[in-house]
């Protein structure tokens, strides 16, 4: 198993944003996890979702947009696991 972080990034109130990573194997069975780093109490700050591309033979890229919930900005952090 093979685990890390892949990117920070602030997201604007109640917008969203989208990252992309790529060159990833498609051999991987690659977990995605987004958490927040600017505490806001009393409710979810975010949602997100991962969108997948085939970029070539030996290549994936993953699309992740992070919807900020909140009605303040927020910093955000992707966090990946590699399963296999």
């Amino acid at each position: 198993m093979f685990v890390g972080s892949q990117f920070t990034g602030p997201v604007a109130a109640g917008a969203s944003h989208t990252w992309f990573t790529h060159d990833w194997s498609p051999d991987w069975h690659v977990i995605w996890t987004v958490v927040p780093l600017t505490p806001v109490a009393g409710a979810p700050q975010l949602d997100w979702s991962v969108a997948v591309q085939r970029a070539g033979a030996s290549a994936i890229t993953y699309w992740i947009t992070v919807h900020n919930l909140t009605s303040v900005a927020i910093d955000v952090e992707a966090r990946y696991e590699v399963l296999n």
